[in-house]
C-alpha cells in the first residue's frame, strides 16, 4: 500500500520545488520582484480581492511599486509610482503601445481592430488621428456645443420637476440618461431618453442594448488568463457574440439612414455638412466620398461604438461621486455655489466658457478625479518586445497595468489622500499633475475624448450646483464604497434630494 501514497507525500515537495525554481529563475533574468508563492496553473490570482485596484495597492505595498505578477498564463507587469509610470509612457511609450488579446477586444472590437483595442501599427494611427481631428478637435467639441448646452438644461428641467414634487432623484440614471442623449445627438442626431423622442421602437431597442453592453462588456473573463477554463465561459463568449450583431446592426442602420437622408438632401458632398444640426455620422459620410478606403463604414461603425462606450460611463462614474462628495461635504457645495454666484450670477445658466473662471469648481472635479479615477487600472497595454522598467528586464508580450488609483492615493505623494480637499489643487492648471496625476492615462494611447469629458463634468456639475440646494436622503453620511468594474462605479447609485435656489426662481421657470 505504501507506493499509493508516495505522490500524495512527494506532492508538497514537488510545490516547493516549483516555487522556489521560480524565485531563483526571477532573480537569474533580472525580472522585477513578485509575491514568492506561485501556485502552479492560477500564479498570483490567488491574491486578489475586489475591489481590485485596492488588492493590488496593498502587494505593491508590500513588495514595490514594479511588479512583475503571474495572471495564470499571462505575465503582467504591475507598475504604481509615478517615476515608473513615466518611464513606461516616455521611453517606452512605443513597446507598450499596444493592446493584450483579450476576449472583450476579440468580439466587441471588431477582432482586435477598433480604436481601443488595435495594436500599435498604421491602421491605429489612422484611427487615432481620425478621431483626434474630425471627433475631439476644439473645431468639433464647438459644433456640438449647443447639443451638449440643450441636454443640460433639460437634465435641469427634470430635476425641478422632482424637486417641486418633494421627490428624491436617482442621480446615477439622471447621469446616464444625459450623457447617453449628448453622446447619441452627437453621434446620429437623435435622442433615446426622456422627451421628444422621435421613434420609441428604436429608442427602446436602444436602451436595451446600452444595458446589455454595460452588463457583460466590462464582465472580467476568467478565460483571458486560464485558457483552461475556457469552455466554462463559453455562454460569456456567444453573448458577447450576439450583444456585437446587435450593436454592429444597430450602428449600420443608422448609417444607412443618415446616407439616404443625405442623398435625399442633396448634402452628401455639401459645404453645409459643417452646420451645428449635422451629426458626426453625416460628417464621416461626407468624409467618405473623398476617402472612401479610411472611411469605410466598419470603422465608421466601430468609432461610434467606442465612443458611445467610454464617453458615458466614465464621466456619469465622476458626477456620481463629485456629486455624493459635496453631499458628504456641505461646505464645499457652499462655497462652489458661492464662486458660481459672484463670478456667474443668476441670470444664466453656467456655460462651457465659464470653466475657467471657476477655479473651485474645478478643484472639486480634480479631487474627484483625484481620488475616484474612472479607469482606476487604465486600459491595460502590452509590451511588443522586451524592454527594461524600473532597472529590471521585463519580456515582450507582457500585459501592463497601470494602479493609477494607488499612484492618485499614495501618502507619500499627497498629503491625507483618503481625505476630501479639493484646495490642493488650487492653482493647478488642467487635470494633468506630472505623472502622480493622470486621470486620462498619458502617452500615445492616454483618452483622446479628455476634453469633452472635461467639458461635459464641469458644465452639468456647474449648472446642478447653481440651480439646486442639495441634501442627503438621511442623516447618514453617502456610501462611498466602491463597486466593481472597469469604471470604478459606486456600489450604491447615488439617490438624492434637492431644491431649487430662491434666486434661480426666476431663470428655472423659463427653462
Amino acid at each position: 500500500m505504501d507506493h499509493i501514497f508516495t505522490p500524495i507525500l512527494y506532492a508538497p515537495l514537488l510545490l516547493a520545488l516549483y516555487i522556489i525554481t521560480k524565485h531563483f529563475l526571477r532573480k537569474l533574468r533580472n525580472h522585477p520582484p513578485a509575491p514568492f508563492l506561485i501556485i502552479p496553473i492560477i500564479g498570483h490570482l490567488y491574491l486578489f480581492k475586489k475591489p481590485l485596484q485596492r488588492s493590488l495597492a496593498k502587494i505593491s505595498d508590500r513588495h514595490g511599486t514594479v511588479l512583475l505578477l503571474q495572471f495564470g498564463s499571462r505575465k503582467v507587469l504591475l507598475v504604481s509610482s509615478p517615476s515608473a509610470a513615466e518611464e513606461c509612457f516616455t521611453k517606452n511609450d512605443i513597446i507598450f503601445a499596444n493592446r493584450p488579446h483579450l476576449m472583450a477586444g476579440k468580439h466587441l472590437g471588431y477582432n482586435f481592430t477598433s480604436l481601443a483595442w488595435s495594436s500599435y501599427g498604421d491602421h491605429w494611427r489612422n484611427l487615432r488621428r481620425i478621431t483626434s481631428v474630425e471627433m475631439f478637435s476644439n473645431h468639433r467639441l464647438q459644433m456640438f456645443h449647443g447639443i451638449r448646452v440643450d441636454e443640460v438644461k433639460s437634465m435641469v428641467k427634470r430635476i425641478n420637476s422632482s424637486a417641486m414634487a418633494e421627490k428624491s432623484v436617482d442621480m446615477k440614471s439622471t447621469f446616464f440618461e444625459l450623457m447617453l442623449n449628448v453622446m447619441m445627438r452627437t453621434i446620429a442626431g437623435k435622442r433615446y431618453y426622456g422627451e421628444n423622442v422621435e421613434d420609441i421602437e428604436e429608442a427602446t431597442r436602444f436602451r436595451e442594448m446600452v444595458q446589455e453592453t454595460f452588463r457583460i462588456g466590462g464582465a472580467t473573463n476568467v478565460g483571458d488568463f486560464l485558457p483552461a477554463l475556457k469552455l466554462l465561459v463559453s455562454k460569456l463568449e456567444k453573448s458577447l457574440v450576439v450583444l456585437q450583431q446587435n450593436r454592429d446592426e444597430f450602428m449600420q442602420d443608422m448609417i444607412k439612414n443618415c446616407r439616404k437622408r443625405m442623398e435625399k438632401e442633396g448634402t452628401v458632398t455639401a459645404s453645409e455638412v459643417e452646420g451645428n444640426k449635422k451629426s458626426l455620422i453625416e460628417v464621416l459620410l461626407t468624409l467618405q466620398e473623398k476617402e472612401p478606403e479610411y472611411y469605410k463604414d466598419e470603422i465608421i461603425r466601430s468609432l461610434m461604438l467606442v465612443l458611445l462606450a467610454a464617453g458615458t460611463d466614465t464621466s456619469v462614474g465622476t458626477m456620481e461621486w463629485a456629486l455624493s462628495l459635496m453631499l458628504n461635504h456641505p461646505e464645499t457645495l457652499k462655497k462652489a455655489q458661492a464662486e458660481i454666484d459672484e463670478r456667474i450670477g443668476h441670470e444664466r445658466l453656467v456655460d462651457e466658457s465659464d470653466i475657467n473662471n471657476l477655479p473651485y469648481l474645478r478643484c472639486i472635479i480634480n479631487e474627484t478625479f483625484r481620488m475616484y479615477p474612472a479607469g482606476p487600472l487604465l486600459v491595460p497595454h502590452e509590451s511588443s518586445e522586451e524592454t527594461t522598467v524600473g532597472g529590471y528586464r521585463v519580456p515582450g508580450g507582457t500585459m501592463l497595468l497601470v494602479n493609477l488609483w494607488a499612484i492618485h492615493n499614495d501618502p507619500k505623494l499627497w498629503d491625507e489622500p483618503r481625505k476630501f480637499k479639493p484646495e490642493r489643487f488650487e492653482g493647478l492648471e488642467g487635470v494633468r499633475d506630472g505623472y502622480k496625476m493622470m486621470p486620462f492615462g498619458s502617452g500615445r494611447r492616454s483618452c483622446p475624448g479628455e476634453g469633452l469629458a472635461i467639458r461635459m463634468v464641469a458644465l452639468s456639475l456647474g449648472c446642478i450646483v447653481q440651480c439646486f440646494d442639495w441634501q442627503r436622503i438621511g442623516e447618514e453620511l453617502v456610501d462611498m464604497t466602491e463597486g466593481t468594474g472597469l469604471t470604478l462605479p459606486k456600489a450604491q447609485p447615488l439617490v438624492a434630494k434637492c431644491k431649487a435656489r430662491p434666486v434661480m426662481a426666476n431663470l428655472l421657470s423659463q427653462i
